[in-house]
């Protein structure tokens, strides 16, 4: 390996071996449901918050984010935007869903149902789901990052294994050691691997801004300047129509499409957050609902600085590596972060310096991979073993010991399962998983947890109805839509659907069906309110406003 490799590769087993010593620790500290579904509430909101920006940035959003601002602009940051301004539906859902659950989305659901199990159940098959799909994606982006990272390519070798074998090895160690931290640390485990990330990522970050801003006298009218002569497009480079929203001329239909396509992800990205899996089981490690509330106040801090950092991040990318150069290393702009680190150490301290900086940013995305399906695989994990076995198939009367093992079991089941599918698809085009995921949480999960909330005459099974509506709604679109059959690039005539070229039964327009099956979603529990409307229980409502609204009674 040559220099920068080695360096990378220690940082990256360096990261490794402090976070298994934490998990060691939190084996011997995990007693019981409590310790292991939400680290015996024991976080303050401090550093709840820090651990809850950890499970929301992802790699996606360090390197995606920052590629495709170097590449689109303007459009590019509409994504940053985006993750940040969903965080407000969630700061107003945070201290209700605290105060009406005890450790999982299935906890609020089922506080109005006198038969609990379909709602318990419902409850985990989206749990579920919607983590596995956020999983995938961020597995197989693990296998091409890290590959990317280490200068891992086609005909090269790699600890003596050649690049479609270390690719899948990077998988397998990313998708053992998630299975390690969940299995062994449970939350707490998983909580301190978070607040490790995010001060990397941070730190990471914070270091680039500086050094970039730094080259440009810390003028960013320079920096935007120079990176729209760079861009090839010109001052259209800080304008609006580079990714999204184009205007085709002479064709009123792609246009139209393309304009709802982007509203699409937009509302999908607004409105899925508060609906994710991973973020609500993160509201009950706090003590009390106003810890949870202050932990949300620090993670939106914390997102709301770091999105920002991406600017500089996209656009000094932009304008110091340049637009052919990333396109060339990777044609998403997956490494625009990683080119930018190089270039930037190298300008500062020659070969080694962009070494060293190069090897800390990959060691960043590395920990930043690991922390995210970490978050993913407990999430599932804990709403098999309390929802699905504690409460539906044990009828809510299980031994602590037995829901404790059994999720140890899931967190293994779900990490394989994630394995196997990265492993098969790994050299697909996998990313729009993760709008598919945010999608699925907006269309499934927050109709029917904010209309629990807020809606006297809901029932259970308007809140069934939801969940699965929205769930089958979106995958339904998902499998007609572009992505996976008939998308061929106008230009090259390069293939980018999941199919092969040729194959096509597209019939929905849209890439992101959440214009469409977020309305499904909440059209579906409201019907089934209407169909089941002789099940619900005023007291119920009565007694969860109380619950929700004054913390009286919550754990």
């Amino acid at each position: 390996m040559t220099d920068g490799r080695t360096l990378t590769f220690g940082l990256f087993l360096g990261f490794v071996v402090v976070t298994l010593a934490i998990t060691v620790w939190a084996r011997a500290t995990t007693k019981g449901a409590d310790d292991f579904y939400a680290g015996g509430r024991m976080f303050s909101g401090a550093r709840n918050g820090v651990a809850l920006a950890g499970d929301y940035m992802s790699a996606a959003s360090f390197l995606g984010i920052a590629g495709i601002i170097a590449l689109s602009g303007y459009d590019g940051f509409l994504y940053s935007v985006g993750f940040l301004v969903a965080w407000v539906l969630t700061l107003l859902l945070v201290e209700p869903v605290r105060n009406a659950g005890r450790f999982t989305m299935g906890d609020v659901l089922a506080r109005r149902a006198p038969d609990r199990a379909p709602v318990r159940t419902a409850a985990a098959v989206s749990t579920v789901t919607v983590s596995v799909f956020y999983l995938l994606a961020q597995m197989v982006g693990a296998g091409a990052l890290v590959s990317l990272l280490l200068g891992i390519r086609a005909g090269h070798r790699f600890l003596g294994m050649s690049a479609a074998a270390a690719r899948t090895t990077t998988i397998v160690a990313v998708g053992v050691l998630m299975i390690c931290y969940v299995m062994f640390g449970g939350m707490k485990a998983t909580t301190w691997v978070q607040i490790i990330k995010t001060v990397l990522l941070t730190a990471g970050a914070a270091a680039l801004t500086g050094l970039v801003l730094g080259r440009f006298g810390f003028d960013v009218s320079a920096m935007l300047g120079s990176a729209a002569d760079a861009s090839g497009s010109g001052a259209g480079f800080l304008q609006p129509g580079q990714r999204y929203g184009r205007d085709v001329p002479g064709d009123t239909y792609r246009t139209v499409v393309g304009k709802l396509d982007f509203v699409s992800l937009a509302l999908a990205l607004v409105l899925g957050t508060a609906g994710l899996p991973h973020i609500v089981t993160r509201f009950f490690a706090v003590p009390d609902a106003r810890a949870a509330r202050t932990s949300v106040s620090w993670a939106i801090g914390l997102v709301g600085v770091f999105y920002l950092m991406t600017l500089a991040l996209g656009f000094g990318a932009a304008a110091l590596v340049g637009r052919h150069a990333i396109l060339a290393q990777d044609p998403s702009g997956n490494t625009a972060a990683p080119q930018l680190a190089r270039a930037l150490g190298e300008h500062a301290a020659g070969r080694v310096g962009g070494d060293v900086l190069l090897a800390f940013i990959g060691a960043v995305a590395f920990a930043t991979i690991l922390a995210v399906v970490s978050g993913l695989v407990l999430a599932s994990a804990t709403s098999l073993a309390h929802d699905y076995f504690g409460q539906v198939l044990m009828l809510g009367r299980p031994r602590e010991s037995q829901e404790v093992a059994v999720a140890r079991f899931a967190a293994f089941l779900v990490g394989s399962l994630a394995i196997v599918l990265a492993v098969v698809a790994r050299n697909l085009n996998v990313a729009f998983l993760v709008a598919l995921a945010f999608a699925m949480a907006a269309a499934a999960n927050l109709p029917a947890i904010v209309l629990s909330l807020f809606w006297r005459r809901f029932t259970p099974g308007g809140a069934v109805a939801g969940i699965y509506g929205g769930l089958v709604a979106s995958l339904v679109l998902v499998v007609l839509s572009p992505v996976v059959s008939g998308k061929v690039d106008p230009v090259t005539g390069e293939n980018l659907s999941l199919f092969p070229k040729g194959v096509d039964f597209h019939l929905f327009p849209l890439e992101n069906p959440g214009l469409v099956s977020i309305p499904i979603g909440f059209l579906c529990a409201v019907v089934g309110t209407f169909v089941t409307r002789g099940t619900a229980d005023p007291a119920r409502y009565d007694d969860l406003a109380v619950r929700a609204l004054t913390g009286v009674g919550s754990h």
